[in-house]
This record gives structure tokens, C-alpha cells and sequence, in this order.
């Protein structure tokens, strides 16, 4: 499913859902994925300050794959 994501909050949601569809606590989930349970929940709750290596552990960890849609006349990949 695809889903827009405007804002930190619902990324954080996203996440939250996914990892409770999956049965998965906060604390195996953030352990899974090599970050602290405090990060996750920070990511879960759409905090301004997360790291973008770790959200990018925790999104692979759940399974999750962040795609970018772009306006048509941008060059990818960048020259």
C-alpha cells in the first residue's frame, strides 16, 4: 500500500502501525533493527530530531521501503 507521508507524525505512525501489525514490541523491534527502544519511540511519535542513518535501520527492520516521487523534469541520478 502507498501512503503519503507529510510530516514527521505520519512517518512515525506508519512505522507504529507496521510494527504492531507485525506483533512486534517496541523494545524487540527496536533491538532488530540496532537502535535504542528511546529512538524508536522518538521515531514513532514523529520527533524533529532523529538520526537519518538509524530511521533508515528501523525502516529496513520493519520492512518497509520509502520512495520519493519527483517532479518529472529532475535528472536521476544527479549528473
Amino acid at each position: 500500500m502507498k501512503v503519503a507521508i507529510n510530516s514527521p507524525e505520519q512517518l512515525g505512525a506508519v512505522i507504529r502501525a507496521t510494527r504492531k501489525r507485525q506483533g512486534l514490541r517496541q523494545d524487540l523491534s527496536a533491538s532488530g533493527a540496532g537502535v535504542s527502544e528511546n529512538f524508536l519511540g522518538k521515531v514513532e511519535r514523529g520527533s524533529d530530531s532523529v538520526q537519518w542513518g538509524k530511521l533508515f535501520s528501523v525502516l529496513q527492520g520493519l520492512g518497509i521501503e520509502l520512495e520519493v516521487d519527483t517532479p518529472d523534469d529532475i535528472a536521476w541520478p544527479p549528473e
